[in-house]
């Protein structure tokens, strides 16, 4: 992610607004789903790209035998390292294209970062390099197609799917992805898919749903059908192995 794109989002990260209720969701969920699929990670090395609102950092805490972040906002770094504890975490002030590793990793995350940088698919090669054999890389992305979208579209109030809003830009993004465009994306990288899930299944948009004062049980309902239906579902979760 370039400096400037990642000093005009930063706010986004460091100030509450109305899709921390979507954040709150599909960011504890993912790595969750992820520490499910892999075997012993106390064994494992993980490299995980980027802080953002800090969850996924949280959530695989004390999980893995070792446990490398990457964040190129000094900003973000400070602000996770004053609200939670950041023991036995090896934080890396870096920009993705620019970092080198000494070893290869077991597991690679790449948690809602393809949408943010210039070249998704010189970073997922380049990524690619840094992942042992046997090894696991996870990609999660927002999906341009999610069913709240598609309803949106159909009802003639979102005439292009893949049109980003105000708070995209905000947020830094670039691009949204589909369930073709990046299973494409992965292929073009020299990596196989191996396992897909749709992360959150999400009907209504942000305001609605936040209107209905779901129960807890009903949203984590969403999150488990959600994952049959990866085309449907607000974000998409891709574990890829080497070719």
């Amino acid at each position: 992610m370039d400096g400037q794109n990642a000093l005009n989002g930063v706010t986004v990260y460091t100030e509450q607004n109305i899709y921390d209720f979507d954040n709150q969701i599909m960011l504890h969920y993912y790595p969750r789903r992820i520490l499910e699929f892999v075997d012993n990670p106390k064994e494992l090395s993980l490299l995980d790209l980027g802080l953002g609102h800090g969850y996924s950092a949280i959530e695989f805490s004390g999980k893995f035998k070792e446990h490398t972040i990457l964040e190129g906002n000094p900003e973000i770094i400070q602000q996770f390292k004053e609200r939670y504890n950041s023991s036995g975490m090896h934080i890396i002030q870096t920009w993705f294209e620019e970092y080198e590793p000494d070893d290869k990793f077991d597991i690679i995350v790449i948690g809602f970062v393809l949408e943010h940088v210039d070249d998704p698919l010189q970073l997922l090669k380049k990524y690619r390099a840094f992942l042992k054999e046997g090894g696991s890389l996870f990609l999660a992305s927002p999906n341009a197609e999610t069913l709240n979208r598609r309803i949106g579209h159909a009802a003639g109030l979102l005439p292009d799917m893949l049109q980003l809003s105000e708070h995209d830009f905000l947020c830094g993004h670039k691009r949204y992805f589909t369930h073709h465009s990046l299973n494409e994306l992965c292929r073009n990288a020299g990596l196989n898919v191996v396992k897909e899930e749709g992360l959150y299944l999400k009907p209504l948009t942000t305001r609605q749903m936040i209107s209905l004062n779901l129960d807890q049980s009903i949203l984590d309902a969403l999150c488990i059908v959600g994952q049959n239906y990866p085309e449907l579902s607000l974000g998409i979760l891709m574990e890829c192995k080497l070719k």
